[in-house]
C-alpha cells in the first residue's frame, strides 16, 4: 500500500476510527472503472480495446448470466413444476379430504414452502455458487450439505428420467388408431380366438403397462434381463436432455421457453375439454367437496408437509444453481413469491384437469356397469328366477338410467335379501366409480383417453406435456449436479454434461430391466424422501443460527434494497426448523411402522399383491439413505480436525478479486481527498450511511457481537468481507 494514502496516514494518528474494514468493503459502491473519466483517459461512455461489456461483474468472475428476467423464472418453474404437479397432488388432494386437503397445504406453503425457498434463492444470487460452494462459504464445516444435495441428484435425475422414458414411449404408440390400449388382444388357440387371460383378469391399460410396456417379472429377485424397449426410449430421454444442459443456462434457458409454457398450453386444452364432457361435473365436485375431519388426521399435514417440500424442489441444488446466475440485485423475494404462487395455481390447474377426466371416465364405467348388469336382469327375468313384478312400472330397459337401475337394484336387494348375493348384482354407484382413485398415470389416465373422440390426438398431447414436464425439472436437476463442480474444477461443460449423461444412462440400465419398475419404486421411496429433509434443515439451521439470522436479514437488505418482512425472521429462526423436525420424526416413524416392500404383478391372476423385500434389496434401500447422508458427517469430521482444506482457495476467487478492488477504491479516493487538502471528517463519505437492521420489532437496534470476531477458520473470518454473504 502507498506510504502517503489517508489509509495509511490513519495507522499512525490518534483519531478514533469509526468504521469497521469489513463495513468499509461490504457497503463501498466500487467505482466504474469503464465509465469513469479518470480510467486510461477514456471519455466517458468508451471502453478500453478489448474490454467486455459485459457487468463488471461478470465479466470479473466469467460466471454465465441469464439473458433476461422471464428466462431464469420459466426455469425456476420449469423445475419445481413437474409430474408431481399433475399427479401426485390430485391423488393426494383426493386421499385426504379433497377441497380440507388444500387448507393444511396451503398453511404449510407459507410456513415452510414459500421462506425456504427465498432462503435458497437469496443464498444462491448472493454468493453465486452452486450447492456444494453456497455452504462451503456459509459454513465450511457444514460443506457436506452440497455433497449430499448433489448425491440425492444424482439418485433421483437416473429414475426420473426413466419416467420421461415411457412418456417418450407412450407418445410414440399414441400414433395410431384404435389406441393400442384400448382393447384387450386376441389370442388365437389353434381355430379358436379367445383373448389374453392377463388382459382379461385386470384390463386393456393395466395390460398393456405391464405386459406391453414393462413386460415385467413376478419379484424383484427376477432381473429378466433388460426391456429393449424401454432402454431404447431410455436412451432418447437422456439425449434429449444432454442436448438441452450442454451449453449451460445459455441453452437450457432457450429450451424453458418452450417445455415451460407448452405444458400450461395443454392443462388449458385439456380443461376445456374435459368440462364439455358428460360427468366432468361430478368429477369436480367430488374432488372439492370438504371432508373436513380429515384435517384432524395428523397424516394429511404429514403429505402436505412433503408435497410442498418436494414440489419447490428445495435441497436438490437445482433452486441454487439457477439463481446463481443472477446478478445480485435481483429482487428473488418477488421471485421466490411468484414461482411458489404459480407451483400452486399449477397445481390446482392440473387437480381440475385430471377429476374432470376422471369424473367422465367414471360416468363411462358406471353406465357400463348399468348396462351389464341390466342385462342379467333380463336374463334372470326371462327365466322366471326374478318376477316382473318386482321392476317398477316406469323402468324402460332400452332407456335405462342409472338413477333407475339403482331404483330397481334396491327393489330386488330387498324381496330377494336371502338369495340376493346369488345373484351377482352390482350396485353401479358412481361414488364408488370416483373413489377408485387417480392411480398411476400411464394407466388411469390412458384408460379415460380411450373413450375421448379422436382420442389418440389427445393422448399425443397428454404424453408430450409429460415428456416438457419432466425434461424441465431434469434441467433444473441436472444443473444441480454439473454447477457445483464447474464451480469446483475447470472443466468444459460440453465435456462434463456428455459425460454425465453417459453415465447416468448405463447406471440408468438398472431400471430398464424387466424387474426396473419395482428398483423405480424403492429409489422413489428412500433415496430422496428422508436425505432431503435433512439437507434442508441443515441449510436452515446453517443460515438462521450459524450464521445468523439478523446478519442474513441485513444481508438481505443491502442486496435487495428493502428489508424483508420480519414474517421470514420467525419462520427461519424458528417455524421452519420446527416443522422440519417434526417432518423427520414423522418419516422415521413412518418408515418403521411400515413394513418395507413393493407391490409385484402376478400375470396369473392378473393383479398387484404386496411382497417385502429380501434382505439384499433391503440393505440396498437403506444404503441410498446412508449414502446420500454420508458426506454430512465426514465432511463435518474431516474439517472440525482440518483434515482437508475448507475449500476457499477455490471458491473466494472472485471475492478475492472484489476486495483487492475495493481496497484499491478506497486509496484511490483517499489520495484524491489528500490531494485536494481536505480532512477525512471534511470529505464526502465514500459510502452510503450504514443501516443498521433492526430486529423483528423494527425499533430497536440491533448489532451483532460477532462483527470483527474470528472463528476457527479463515474462509469464514467474520472480519472479511466474504462473511458478510
Amino acid at each position: 500500500m502507498p506510504k502517503n494514502t489517508k489509509v495509511t496516514q490513519r495507522e499512525h494518528s490518534n483519531e478514533p476510527v469509526t468504521e469497521s474494514v469489513a463495513d468499509l468493503l461490504s457497503l463501498e459502491h466500487p467505482m466504474d472503472y469503464k465509465s469513469s473519466q479518470m480510467s486510461m483517459g477514456l471519455s466517458p461512455g468508451s471502453t478500453a480495446p478489448g474490454r467486455s461489456l459485459l457487468p463488471e461483474q461478470d465479466a470479473e468472475d466469467g460466471r454465465p448470466a441469464w439473458n433476461n428476467k422471464l428466462e431464469y423464472i420459466l426455469a425456476q418453474v420449469g423445475f419445481s413444476v413437474g409430474l408431481g404437479n399433475v399427479w401426485r397432488f390430485p391423488y393426494l388432494c383426493q386421499k385426504n379430504g379433497g377441497g380440507a386437503y388444500l387448507v393444511p397445504y396451503f398453511i404449510l406453503l407459507l410456513l415452510i414452502g414459500i421462506p425456504l425457498f427465498f432462503l435458497e434463492l437469496a443464498v444462491g444470487q448472493r454468493i453465486r455458487r452452486g450447492s456444494i460452494g453456497v455452504w462451503n462459504y456459509v459454513y465450511p464445516q457444514l460443506g457436506g450439505i452440497g455433497v449430499s444435495s448433489l448425491m440425492v441428484c444424482g439418485f433421483v435425475g437416473l429414475y426420473y428420467n426413466v419416467i420421461i422414458g415411457w412418456s417418450i414411449f407412450y407418445f410414440f404408440q399414441s400414433f395410431q388408431y384404435p389406441l393400442p390400449w384400448a382393447e384387450c388382444p386376441i389370442r388365437k388357440n389353434g381355430t379358436q380366438a379367445i383373448v389374453e387371460p392377463e388382459c382379461e383378469k385386470s384390463s386393456a391399460t393395466t395390460y398393456f403397462w405391464y405386459r406391453q410396456t414393462l413386460n415385467i417379472t413376478s419379484t424383484i429377485d427376477e432381473t429378466g434381463g433388460l426391456n429393449w424397449k424401454m432402454t431404447l426410449s431410455l436412451l432418447v430421454a437422456w439425449i434429449l436432455v444432454c442436448l438441452a444442459v450442454m451449453k449451460g443456462i445459455q441453452s437450457s434457458g432457450k429450451v424453458m421457453y418452450f417445455s415451460s409454457l407448452f405444458p400450461y398450453v395443454v392443462l388449458f386444452c385439456f380443461l376445456v375439454r374435459g368440462l364439455m364432457l358428460k360427468g366432468s361435473v361430478d368429477g369436480i365436485a367430488h374432488m372439492f367437496t370438504p371432508k373436513l375431519e380429515k384435517m384432524l388426521e395428523p397424516q394429511v399435514w404429514r403429505e402436505a408437509a412433503t408435497q410442498v417440500f418436494f414440489a419447490l424442489g428445495l435441497g436438490f441444488g437445482g433452486v441454487i444453481a439457477f439463481s446463481s446466475y443472477n446478478k445480485r440485485d435481483n429482487n428473488c423475494h418477488f421471485d421466490a413469491a411468484l414461482v411458489s404462487v404459480i407451483n400452486f395455481v399449477t397445481s390446482i390447474l392440473a387437480t381440475l384437469v385430471v377429476f374432470a377426466v376422471l369424473g367422465f371416465k367414471a360416468n363411462v364405467m358406471n353406465e357400463k356397469c348399468v348396462v351389464e348388469n341390466a342385462e342379467k336382469i333380463l336374463g334372470y327375468l326371462n327365466t322366471g328366477v326374478l318376477s316382473r313384478e318386482l321392476i317398477p312400472s316406469h323402468i324402460n330397459f332400452s332407456h335405462l338410467t342409472a338413477q333407475d337401475y339403482s331404483e330397481m337394484y334396491g327393489v330386488i336387494k330387498t324381496v330377494k335379501e336371502d338369495s340376493f348375493g346369488q345373484l351377482g348384482l352390482d350396485p353401479c354407484i358412481l361414488e364408488d366409480e370416483l373413489n377408485k382413485g387417480t392411480g398411476l398415470a400411464f394407466i388411469a389416465f390412458t384408460e379415460a383417453m380411450t373413450h375421448f373422440p379422436a382420442s389418440p390426438f389427445w393422448s399425443v398431447m397428454f404424453f408430450f406435456m409429460l415428456i416438457n414436464l419432466g425434461l424441465g425439472s431434469m434441467i433444473g436437476t441436472m444443473t444441480g449436479i454439473t454447477t457445483p463442480i464447474l464451480d469446483a474444477f475447470k472443466i468444459r461443460k460440453e465435456i462434463l454434461c456428455v459425460v454425465c449423461c453417459i453415465i447416468a444412462f448405463l447406471l440408468g440400465l438398472l431400471f430398464v430391466q424387466r424387474s426396473g419398475n419395482y428398483f423405480v419404486t424403492m429409489f422413489d421411496d428412500y433415496s430422496a424422501g428422508l436425505p432431503l429433509t435433512v439437507v434442508v434443515i441443515l441449510e436452515n439451521i446453517s443460515v438462521a443460527w450459524i450464521y445468523g439470522t439478523k446478519r442474513f436479514m441485513q444481508d438481505l437488505e443491502d442486496m435487495l434494497g428493502f428489508r424483508p418482512y420480519t414474517f421470514y425472521y420467525y419462520m427461519w429462526r424458528y417455524v421452519s426448523p420446527t416443522i422440519l423436525v417434526v417432518l423427520i420424526a414423522a418419516t422415521v416413524i413412518e418408515m418403521s411402522v411400515s413394513p418395507a416392500g413393493y407391490n409385484a404383478w402376478v400375470e396369473e391372476e392378473g393383479s398387484e399383491r404386496f411382497h417385502s423385500y429380501p434382505p439384499w434389496a433391503l440393505a440396498m434401500a437403506y444404503a441410498l439413505i446412508v449414502v446420500a447422508m454420508l458426506p454430512l458427517p465426514i465432511v463435518f469430521i474431516a474439517r472440525h480436525f482440518n483434515l482437508v482444506s475448507d475449500g476457499s482457495n477455490k471458491l473466494s476467487v472472485s471475492y478475492r478479486k472484489g476486495m483487492m478492488k475495493d481496497i484499491s477504491n478506497l486509496e484511490e479516493q483517499d489520495e484524491q481527498r489528500f490531494i485536494l487538502g481536505k480532512n477525512p471528517s471534511e470529505a464526502p463519505s465514500p459510502m452510503p450511511a450504514h443501516r443498521a437492521y433492526l430486529g423483528p420489532g423494527g425499533t430497536q437496534e440491533m448489532t451483532n457481537t460477532n462483527y470483527g470476531t474470528s472463528t476457527k477458520t479463515g474462509y469464514q473470518n467474520i472480519g472479511s468481507p466474504e462473511s458478510e454473504l
